[in-house]
């Protein structure tokens, strides 16, 4: 294949003169092809709500979500990733990112291991990826070999498997339970994917991951009570959340906090239906960790009223 018949390689018209350009207008020019970004996303929200329905089922049963990639494209993968167990309080294992070349390709690029289709199978069995899992290959050009490994072994061990590019009529749709396509058009800089691909990739990742979340109770509304509080700022986000969701002032907030191991969640539920830190886990665990069911069950207990 033609590199140049590949949407991610495509000049843009629109910036073929941008080194003739002062800064202020070179600036306005790349913001004004980024706002082509949101409606690429918007135009694939069908597709993406569909990927976020199967990722859900299968975290829901215990499986684990793996993004695969390389470059751009995977560090982007490995950023989401990481940022699920301090946002969400789960484990490291349950969002797992591969990055063609190891995580040391996170700051410089191993030469070669993306153009490897097998590097791809070995890195999912090195983790021992079943179908109970789910993976999603993400390349903005649609055709890395590493990703389309990974995708091809996937398919074939029957997981369920999401394509996330940037360009029509992808090489690894194919091997795709659901194909997300992105459309935000030629970069401002002839294949520069860490920008406009980089940037929609980016806003679909944080949809994938931040709604399957929300859909396995890790929210109370909008707040992420299930946060691990592991430094200063998030024991003050903690707190913050418990006062904005009881109403309660903030001494109160780490008095309740102290009591549960700063679990945001169990001291909401403790302060909302005044109970102590044995009956707030316990009805947690009886409702999945959502706090909605639980207060509706604590308030309806006829043995305490």
């Amino acid at each position: 294949m033609d590199i140049r018949s590949l949407d991610t390689e495509k000049p843009n018209a629109n910036t073929k003169n941008i080194d003739q350009l002062g800064t202020l207008d070179i600036v306005k020019l790349i913001n004004s092809e980024d706002k082509k970004v949101a409606e690429s996303v918007e135009a694939a929200l069908p597709a993406i709500s569909a990927a976020i329905d199967g990722i859900y089922e299968k975290l829901k049963a215990g499986g684990r979500l793996v993004y695969a990639g390389a470059g751009t494209s995977g560090r982007l993968g490995l950023l989401d990733a990481v940022e699920c167990p301090p946002t969400f309080g789960v484990d490291y294992d349950m969002v797992i990112a591969l990055l063609a070349g190891g995580k040391d390709a996170f700051i410089k690029a191993k030469e070669g291991a993306e153009d490897k289709e097998a590097l791809g199978v070995q890195d999912l069995q090195s983790i021992q990826f079943t179908s109970n899992d789910a993976l999603v290959g993400i390349a903005a050009s649609g055709r890395t070999p590493y990703v389309k490994g990974a995708m091809e072994y996937a398919q074939s061990i029957g997981a369920f498997t999401v394509s996330l590019t940037c360009t029509q009529n992808a090489q690894i749709a194919p091997y795709a339970t659901v194909d997300i396509s992105l459309q935000p058009g030629a970069e401002v800089i002839t294949g520069s994917t860490r920008m406009k691909s980089g940037t929609a990739q980016k806003m679909v990742l944080n949809m994938l991951s931040t709604v399957a979340m929300i859909k396995l109770g890790k929210t109370y509304g909008n707040l992420m009570v299930d946060l691990k509080a592991t430094n200063e700022k998030l024991v003050s986000r903690a707190k913050s959340i418990v006062c904005m969701a009881t109403d309660v002032d903030e001494k109160r907030a780490e008095e309740v906090l102290k009591l549960c191991g700063y679990s945001a969640k169990n001291a909401i539920l403790m302060i909302l239906a005044n109970v102590d830190y044995e009956t707030s886990k316990e009805t947690l665990a009886k409702f999945e960790g959502r706090i909605y069911p639980s207060l509706k069950n604590l308030s309806n207990d006829p043995q305490r009223s």
